[in-house]
Parts: structure tokens; C-alpha cells; sequence
């Protein structure tokens, strides 16, 4: 038999057209192992959540039934065949449901067994009473940072934080208790950073600090441990296979190095699964597009490299098998044995975790049912896999990332055959329409889980995925062969991440270019109701698709529509929503939990007051508004929930001076806002009170913070900059900042001239803290509140509330009304609320 040659025509491209359709006329996938592996992951999950006693309880109820249910099937042994079919039929049912019975006990007892280390021993006593001691921990994960987050005025500061295996416990007055723990270690902000990030999985080390219980009951470690500050002290070095594995990791990082800055961040994540590079923009954007499987180790990174051995999907066994396997002589049991050398390899490098091993065994799934073409026969060995690794790992029995992971692979083999053949059937070319059936699928069983922790579902993922694709091979593949490489010759290293770098820059674009648009995600309710309600209109949606298969235009038409949902061009959304309005002259974001407002300060320009502490819903709010210049951003105090957007309202557009208030607290907070406008090569200024300016016909004038040594109480919120604006069209507006009851009144005792005003801004996101005598003398027509929905802090107060409503103020609020516009002046006044 010949070998097709790559260019061959007519008859060799119809016989492996057809070879591929004979791939997919497979009988009836073979489920007996799902309804076993389900049992054990069910009962897993249950377990790992109640008392010790209830779970030998469960244990003892399974195993007494599988007995009842298996005892007629052992007497009977001898005489198979009696009893005619029907007998033979319940003794399989019965087998069956024993079976199912014995693999639930197997799942509870094997969680039972886990969740022991985290009640036993003197850590869990340490937790509760908030105990201070002395341990020797091994390191079984590698270091990460904790992700920057505003909380309330602030920035929580960011961390390092590890798995840890306590072994040994020493407490002051009392001797050293040896014991086997999972810990989550937190290391403080001001300790070595550097230090404690280089640490490897195995590294034996001392560490002091105290234990508090952890967050969740569901948490997979007894305790919580914080360090003290300081570097790490190491007692034990890492074993040789750590070693190894980190050497490859910093080789392919060193060789990286060069690249531009997204490549940079991404490439490491794409082929070890190393995210330490990525930051928290780029990582958004890959959770608004459903791309942040790629950030992690996955099966699909395994499978890429391990079809360069056996070639193009159903030819593995075949004698015109492609690949590099056949072109080096490798025979097919030759090529068993690479790929699963590769396999081990794959597992060193990324570091034997439970996620690594979960990815090494749905990968190899994955492989065999693509290489062997093969696919529904292959459930049974999903289903084995899961088993598996829930016995050996029955904390993966609570992890949305297996859930995932089984859910996508499953998707693979059962669901995107069929697709991938009626898209086929219906003139889409064999390459693509596999891979917009893979993409289809995956989509279809991830969206419901992923809406049950984000709230919120993507509806770009499925092009998002389609365009990245095209880039993931071979970012890949060259990104493997730079780590490779990288310990043998440094210069050649580079030049694979250098070609690697360009797929993977293209990826990184998919990502952000999806984020960016208007539509890209859709909140949906949360929780396990709100995965059932996606689940049913997933279903709902492909039962509709079948029914349109034929009909062009409807088909078209949803399209269209999807992709304007999408898009939402500012006419269109206008004149559905009426927001904003026209003529509109002050905008209040719905940001969160923070303040940025608006100015109308003529055609594609806008004054800017505060950013918010989310650059990408204040960014978001300024393209609706189609403000493309900013002549001044006014940022009325350094806390967070203020100014943390910043980088938001830089973002591609011509911003004329940051203009702050003169105390700078908190420093680093300060510090942040001139670091950022510096390198956007934006001056910063301080406001400074009696100062006025014009812009149009919009002008303002600074009333707060007085000139001297600060204000009453020296704090932030006192410090906040007071504008009195005079809109176009002559409305007039209050902008409070934060300011605090103390300095509400001395605003108003220093300026006795303030009368009656259009717009309140109300202080500090409607917070009881505020001087009725300032209010009273105000009188706004309608006050806005800046406040975030369930916020931690009641803002805004129903007393607040209740008090600008009793002086005939309209009263709007962002955590409810969403972002809110005003147009008009005098009697013609309106505010249009924008709402959810």
C-alpha cells in the first residue's frame, strides 16, 4: 500500500473524506461506567461536607446494600444460564445497581479519609484559637500573588500565598507534635517577595505566624497560616525532579524575556500553565471571552504536542499514518511508548498537581479519540479517568475546573461528532466544521457552570475560541521546543519564543479585542438556579437551531441579531434605551462600589470627576457616552473606589491634566495615579479652592479643600475636591466627593453665598454621615447617589435617603437605577436612568 502523497487529488481526498464520515458511523457510546463514575464523584462531594460519622454511616449503608443486591447473584453462580433471560436480565440490573452502590461507598470513604487531615491534629486547635507557632511545612504547590482588589477606600494589598503540608508544630511552652496538615500559607506584603516566589513544590521550610480557621467550610486545608514577615527559611531543599521541572520553567521564562509584553505574560501560561507574568487586564479579558482555559494546564496542550507523533485524526493505526512517528521509524507500539514518555514529561514539568494530572488523563482521552477517530467508544474511558483521579483526589469532586474539564472532553467525544457531521452535511468545510462543532459544544456544556461562580455568561466565546485556535498549535509548539531547548543552547531557546511570541501575541488581541466589545458578556443569575436556567435555554436554543437548519433567513436574522446584542452600536442602543439622553450634560457611572461622573463639555469631550475602581466599567461608561477626549480628569481624593480606574479613562483617548486634591493619602494610592499619568505622559496639577475654569459653555469653580495646613480632621474624605459646576443650558451642580459632616459644614460656613442647586451629588455614596444644615441650604431638585449593589456598608442609608426626599429632592441611586444621565435645566430638568 502507497503512501498519500500531501498533494494528492481526486480519488485520495475523497477516500479520506470518506474515512473520516466511517469515524463518525460509530455504534452507541458505551455508558456503563458513567452512572459508577457519577456515584463515586456524588458521593466525593457529599462526604467531604459532613461529620466524620455520617460518612461511615453512608459508607456502611452502600456496602450492606450492594451486599443484598449481589448475595442471589453469588449463590447462583453455578447455575448461569437458569432462570431464562428475565432472570438473567435482573441479575444484571442488580449487579448494576451494586456496582453503582459499592463505587459511591469507595468515593465517601476515600473523602472521608481526606477530610480527616483537616480535623485532626493540633493545627485545626491552632486555627480556632487564632494560635501563634512554629511549623515545618513542605511546599506542595507553586507560589502565586493574590489578584489586586479594591475593598471599600482601599487597595487590599497583594500576597503571596501556597499550599503547604504541615509536618511538625512547635507552640511556645509545649513540646513538638508531628502531624500531616494542609495549609494555606499567606505571606505578608512586606516580606521578600522574590524570595518566596522562587520557592519549588517539595521545599521543606520553618515558618512562624499564626493560624486563623479558613474562609469556606468547603476549603481543602485546616487552616490558614500567616506568616511572619521576612524571608523564607528554607530547612529542606526541593527533590531533583522539582528541580528539574523549575529549571525548564525559568529557562522558558528567561527566554521570554524579550518578547512584547502580552507574548511575554502569555506564552509561559500557554505551555506550563505559568501565569506569574499575567496581569490583571489581560487576565479579564480572557474571563469576559471564556479563553482562561488556555491559561491553565490543560489536556489540550498535551494533545497538541502528541499529534505531531501520530498526524491527522483516525489514521493512528493506519499504514499511511502521518506525523514525525512514521518519517523516524518509530512502529506503532515505538509511538505508544514516545507519547507516553511525552506524557510524563509534560506531568514533571507542569508539576505533579491534582490539575496537571486531571489535564494529563482528559488529554489523553482526548488524543486517542481524535488519533484513533474513534470518539463514542471512548466514554467509558473518560468515565474511567474520573474515577480514578476522584479516589486518588476527592477534593476534585468540589472543583468547577474538573467539572469543566470532564464536561469539555465529554462534549468532544459525544456531542461535537454529530455537529461537526450535520455542519458537513450542510456545505461547511471539514476542518472548519469541526472546529466550530468542538467549539459549539464545549460552549454548550461550560456556559451553565461557569454562570453558576461568575454570574455572568460570555457571548463572544465561541468566535473568541475559533480565531484563538488558529494560534494555539502553534504557539505551542514552539513554545515547547523553547523550553526544551532553553538548558542547551540559550540563543536557540529565544528564537522558538520569538516565533512562539507571534500566535501568541494573536491570541492575546483575540482576547482583548473581544473584551472590548460592549456586549461581550451578559450578567445572568448566579448560583446553581442560575446554571439550571442557562442549561434550559442552551437546550431551548439548540432545539430552535434544529428547527431553523433549513430556513436561511430566520437563521441570518439571529445572527444579525447577535451580533448587534453584541456590538451595540451607541444610535442603536440610544434610541432603544433613551439613554443617554440627548443633550445630556452630567453622567453618573454605575461602577461598583465608587464614584466617576461626567461633564458634558461639548461634541466627543467630557470633564471627567473620579474613575472609579474599575478601569473597565469606567472605560465602558465613556463609550457610551462617545466621550473620545477629556480635557481635565478631576480626581477628588486618593482612595481607591476613586481612582483605581484611571488607566480606564486613559484608555485611547487625549486626556488634557489630572487634576487632584493636595493630600496625598493614602501614599500609595497617590502614588499609583502619578505613576500611571506619568506614563501616559499626562501632567498632574492640584486643584486649588477659588480656582474657576471654562470649557464652552461649561465652567466650574473649586469651593473645597481650603488653602492651609488641611482640612478639619486631615483625613482623605475631608481632603475631597468640591466642584460647583454651571452646566450647559444652565443647570447647576454640587459634586460633594466624600466629604464627611465636618467639612460639610465648614463648606458651608465658608461659603454662605450657596443657594439652591439643580443636582446633588451626594457625599460619600449616600453614607448617614451627612450636615442637614448643608442639605437644607442646597435644596436639589434631584440628588444621585454612587453606590454599589449589596455593598457591604448600606450605602446609601435610608436615612440619608429619607432626609433628601423630605426636602422634595428625586432621589436616584446607581446600586438600583444603574448609570443615570441629566439633560435639561430649570422646569425641563429630566434624569434618565439607564437601569440594569
Amino acid at each position: 500500500m502507497t503512501r498519500e502523497e500531501p498533494g494528492a487529488s481526486g480519488g485520495g481526498r475523497a477516500a479520506g473524506e470518506e474515512n473520516a464520515r466511517e469515524a463518525w458511523r460509530e455504534e452507541p457510546a458505551d455508558l456503563r461506567l458513567v452512572p459508577l463514575a457519577l456515584a463515586a464523584w456524588a458521593a466525593a462531594a457529599v462526604a467531604l461536607g459532613v461529620a466524620g460519622w455520617w460518612v461511615v454511616a453512608g459508607v456502611g449503608l452502600c456496602l450492606v446494600a450492594a451486599t443484598v443486591l449481589l448475595a442471589p447473584t453469588v449463590l447462583r453462580w453455578r447455575f448461569r444460564g437458569r432462570g431464562g433471560d428475565a432472570g438473567r436480565g435482573r441479575r444484571l440490573r442488580a449487579t448494576a445497581w451494586a456496582g453503582v452502590l459499592l463505587c459511591a461507598a469507595a468515593g465517601a470513604a476515600s473523602a472521608g479519609l481526606h477530610a480527616a487531615d483537616l480535623r485532626r491534629g493540633p493545627v485545626p486547635v491552632l486555627a480556632q484559637e487564632y494560635g501563634r507557632a512554629w511549623v515545618e511545612a513542605t511546599v506542595t504547590s507553586d507560589p502565586r500573588l493574590t489578584r489586586p482588589r479594591v475593598s471599600g477606600q482601599g487597595m487590599v494589598p497583594v500576597s503571596v500565598v501556597m499550599d503547604i503540608e504541615v509536618v511538625r508544630v512547635e507552640r511556645a511552652g509545649g513540646g513538638a507534635v508531628r502531624t500531616r496538615t494542609p495549609v494555606l500559607l499567606i505571606v505578608p506584603p512586606g516580606a521578600d517577595r522574590r524570595a518566596w516566589l522562587g520557592l519549588l513544590p517539595s521545599t521543606r521550610l520553618r515558618i512562624g505566624g499564626r493560624f486563623t480557621p479558613p474562609r469556606e467550610p468547603g476549603d481543602p486545608f485546616a487552616a490558614v497560616l500567616k506568616a511572619r514577615s521576612g524571608p523564607p527559611r528554607i530547612v529542606g531543599a526541593p527533590s531533583a525532579l522539582q528541580r528539574t521541572a523549575g529549571g525548564l520553567r525559568a529557562g522558558l521564562r528567561t527566554a521570554t524575556d524579550g518578547l512584547a509584553p502580552d507574548a511575554r505574560a502569555l506564552l509561559p501560561g500557554l505551555v506550563v500553565g505559568d501565569t506569574s507574568r499575567i496581569g490583571t487586564e489581560l487576565r479579564d479579558a480572557f474571563e469576559a471571552t471564556d479563553l482562561t482555559h488556555l491559561l491553565a494546564v490543560s489536556g489540550s496542550n498535551l494533545s497538541i504536542v502528541l499529534l505531531l507523533l501520530v498526524g491527522r485524526p483516525g489514521r493512528a493505526a493506519r499504514a499511511e499514518r502521518g506525523g514525525l512517528a512514521p518519517r523516524i521509524g518509530l512502529s506503532l507500539r515505538g509511538t505508544a511508548l514516545a507519547g507516553g514518555g511525552l506524557t510524563l514529561a509534560f506531568v514533571v514539568v507542569c508539576r505533579p498537581e491534582p490539575s496537571v494530572l486531571r489535564a494529563a488523563a482528559c488529554g489523553l482521552v482526548a488524543l486517542l479519540a481524535i488519533a484513533t477517530g474513534r470518539r463514542r467508544s471512548l466514554v467509558p474511558a473518560l468515565a474511567a479517568v474520573v474515577l480514578v483521579l476522584v479516589l486518588y483526589d476527592p477534593w476534585l469532586a468540589r472543583s468547577y475546573g474538573f467539572l469543566l474539564s470532564v464536561l469539555a472532553t465529554g462534549a468532544l467525544l459525544v456531542v461535537a461528532p454529530g455537529w461537526s457531521e450535520a455542519l458537513r452535511r450542510r456545505g461547511v468545510p471539514g476542518r472548519l466544521a469541526e472546529a466550530l462543532a468542538a467549539a459549539l459544544a464545549a460552549q454548550a456544556v461550560s456556559a451553565p457552570v461557569v454562570v453558576v461562580f461568575a454570574g455572568r455568561t460570555s457571548l463572544v466565546a465561541i468566535p473568541a475560541n475559533l480565531f484563538a485556535e488558529l494560534a494555539v498549535a502553534p504557539a505551542t509548539v514552539f513554545g515547547f521546543v523553547a523550553l526544551a531547548v532553553a538548558p542547551l543552547w540559550a540563543a536557540g531557546a529565544q528564537g522558538a519564543a520569538w516565533v512562539a511570541g507571534w500566535p501568541a501575541g494573536w491570541i492575546a488581541g483575540v482576547a482583548r479585542a473581544g473584551a472590548e466589545l460592549p456586549g461581550a458578556e451578559l450578567a445572568w443569575p448566579g448560583g446553581w438556579w442560575g446554571g439550571a436556567a442557562l442549561a434550559l435555554v442552551t437546550v431551548a436554543v439548540v432545539a430552535g437551531a434544529r428547527r431553523l437548519r433549513h430556513r436561511t433567513w430566520p437563521v441570518v436574522g439571529v445572527v444579525l441579531l447577535l451580533v448587534l446584542v453584541v456590538a451595540r452600536p451607541v444610535p442603536l442602543v440610544r434610541w432603544i434605551s433613551g439613554w443617554p439622553p440627548p443633550g445630556w450634560v452630567f453622567a453618573m457611572c454605575q461602577v461598583g462600589q465608587g464614584d466617576a461622573t461626567v461633564l458634558a463639555a461639548g461634541e466627543g469631550a467630557g470633564v471627567v470627576v473620579d474613575a472609579g475602581p474599575d478601569p473597565v466599567a469606567v472605560d465602558r461608561c465613556l463609550r457610551e457616552l462617545e466621550v473620545r477626549s477629556v480635557p481635565l480628569l478631576v480626581l477628588t481624593h486618593f482612595h481607591a473606589d476613586h481612582v483605581t480606574g484611571l488607566p480606564g479613562v486613559l484608555k485611547g483617548r487625549a486626556v488634557g491634566a489630572v487634576q487632584t486634591t493636595g493630600l496625598d493619602e493614602p501614599p500609595g494610592q497617590a502614588g499609583f495615579v502619578r505613576r500611571v499619568a506619568g506614563e501616559a505622559g499626562v501632567p498632574v496639577v492640584r486643584a486649588v479652592a477659588g480656582e474657576r475654569r471654562r470649557i464652552g459653555a461649561l465652567e466650574w469653580r473649586v469651593l473645597w479643600p481650603p488653602a492651609g495646613p488641611g482640612p478639619p480632621d486631615g483625613g482623605p474624605n475631608d481632603a475631597s475636591v468640591t466642584l460647583l459646576v454651571r452646566a450647559p443650558g444652565g443647570a447647576s451642580l454640587l459634586l460633594l466627593g466624600d466629604l464627611e459632616p465636618p467639612a460639610q459644614r465648614a463648606l458651608w460656613r465658608a461659603h454662605p453665598e450657596l443657594g439652591a442647586v439643580d443636582v446633588l451629588k451626594v457625599a460619600h455614596h449616600g453614607s448617614p454621615h451627612q450636615d442637614p444644615g448643608l442639605t437644607g441650604a442646597v435644596r436639589p431638585r434631584l440628588a444621585l447617589v454612587s453606590a454599589g449593589r449589596e455593598n457591604p456598608y448600606g450605602h446609601p442609608s435610608p436615612r440619608t435617603l429619607a432626609a433628601l426626599r423630605a426636602g422634595g429632592a428625586r432621589v436616584l441611586r446607581t446600586d438600583r437605577d444603574g448609570a443615570i444621565a441629566v439633560a435639561g435645566a430649570g422646569e425641563g430638568l429630566v434624569a434618565v436612568a439607564r437601569g440594569w
